[in-house]
């Protein structure tokens, strides 16, 4: 399990963490989402023991991270910048990885060299962005950590490679229970992958709820009434969000779909539909008031 208790980073007064608070439940899939500057990548850095928390705790395993070397071997991660020496090839990155990781696994190596098909013994410096992601998931897929750190991992990646790299990864997670912490930006990408969800905003962690409890507690209702007599719906039934396109209104509402639908069928539609809604849509709703640059994110 991946905990972060109540941490706090600043650098030159600027509170990048301001008691920041996530918990990874092991063997799953975490997406970690917020604008730029929220402090995820502040988060990520302090997962892989670059940094350490000027106050609270940054734990795997319930042990602290930073210069804990048995539990870095744990832990691999692929960040938005990938690191590679200056003139190295993927073939001197292997040898890099393989004397770090204990677990790293050469046959799977082998096998990946046709999945990716990169020059192996060119210098990753002349490969393009999308190229060198590429090699970063060869390399890092093959260290077999028990825990991986992604920040934005397939920015550059063509539509036909960001499948078959969240095919690999999800299959790691299936077979090998390996826990994922993804950064990003993309709530579409995320909806079809994590398990779990928390949101960043100036340092701190605004939501962290499972994507079961998220969805089974809010609804989109759509109702039809008979001309001139919409209702006005109470207050106990909790509407976040209420539009119309002619006579079709659209209702977010706090609750289960069964409750809503029970409670809005008092008032006699002519018609009533739940429907579910989308990661990015629950987000919306649901931090509606919180911070506007949370929200603009998720538009």
């Amino acid at each position: 399990m991946i905990e972060v208790q109540n941490a706090v980073k600043t650098f030159d007064g600027f509170a990048a963490l301001d008691g920041a608070s996530i918990t990874v439940p092991t063997g799953g899939v975490y997406g970690l989402v917020g604008p730029n500057g929220a402090g995820k990548s502040t988060i990520i850095r302090h997962l892989t023991g670059i940094y350490r928390p000027d106050s609270g705790e940054v734990l795997v395993e319930g042990a602290p991270v930073y210069e804990n070397p048995e539990k870095k071997v744990l832990i691999a991660a692929i960040p938005d910048d990938w690191y590679y020496f200056q003139s190295a090839t993927i073939r001197d990155m292997m040898k890099f990885y393989r004397g770090f990781y204990p677990a790293f696994d050469e046959n799977r190596y082998e096998k990946f060299r046709d999945v990716f098909a990169l020059p192996e013994r060119s210098p990753i410096r002349h490969m393009s962005k999308g190229m060198q992601k590429q090699a970063a998931f060869w390399l890092t897929m093959c260290c077999r950590p028990k825990y991986l750190i992604l920040d934005e991992p397939v920015d550059g990646l063509d539509p036909v490679m960001r499948r078959q790299v969240w095919s690999i990864m999800m299959s790691d997670v299936s077979e090998y229970g390996t826990t994922v912490l993804v950064s990003s930006h993309n709530l579409r990408e995320l909806e079809d992958v994590c398990d779990h969800v928390g949101i960043m905003s100036r340092g701190k962690v605004l939501l962290e709820r499972s994507l079961t409890d998220l969805q089974e507690n809010i609804v989109k209702m759509q109702a039809v009434w008979k001309p001139g007599e919409t209702p006005v719906l109470p207050r106990e039934l909790e509407v976040l969000h209420t539009s119309n396109v002619g006579r079709v209104y659209t209702y977010i509402v706090r609750g289960t779909a069964q409750a809503v639908t029970e409670r809005m069928g008092q008032y006699n539609p002519l018609m009533l539909e739940a429907l579910p809604l989308s990661l990015e849509e629950i987000f919306i709703y649901e931090l509606g008031g919180e911070h506007y640059a949370v929200k603009e994110i998720l538009l």
